[in-house]
């Protein structure tokens, strides 16, 4: 019997601080289980790392994504996990993505366009959260690396 209305999509964005150093094998490490783990679960989303903080948004369904967080607040490789925002989407922001990933070390903040200082201040890690979910300026970002 199929479902004349699916469930919804929801979304969930937080902030959190890693709590040692995961270095490069440890961050290989964390996106493929999670990549694992969302494929399972039909999670997409994004991560953002940058000088022992992440930002990470994970979009699916609200039951999906409650259950991923959970997870996520339990674990040790970081803390001081503070949502920033949750709530229903139209639709996914990251669709081909199980969890897009960039590290933002060593990057110059400067070419982001706008975002110079979205990580190190954070009042605006929701703002820019937002604007990125809403505005796909992950494209740019890519862009201002090359």
């Amino acid at each position: 019997m199929s479902n004349a209305h699916p469930e919804p999509l929801f979304h969930l964005g937080y902030v959190s601080t890693e709590t040692g150093n995961l270095e490069t094998q440890g961050m290989v490490d964390l996106m493929t289980e999670a990549r694992r783990i969302n494929t399972q679960r039909d999670i997409t989303g994004l991560l953002l790392h940058r000088e022992k903080s992440f930002y990470q948004v994970l979009e699916g369904t609200e039951a999906e994504v409650r259950r991923t967080f959970a997870s996520i607040e339990k674990d040790e490789r970081h803390t001081a996990v503070d949502v920033l925002f949750d709530g229903e989407i139209e639709e996914r922001e990251f669709a081909d993505w199980r969890m897009g990933f960039l590290n933002l070390d060593g990057v110059d903040l400067e070419t982001l366009q706008g975002y110079s200082d979205f990580l190190s201040r954070e009042d605006n890690a929701k703002d820019f959260l937002e604007n990125l979910s809403r505005g796909k300026r992950l494209a740019l970002m890519f862009r201002s690396m090359e």
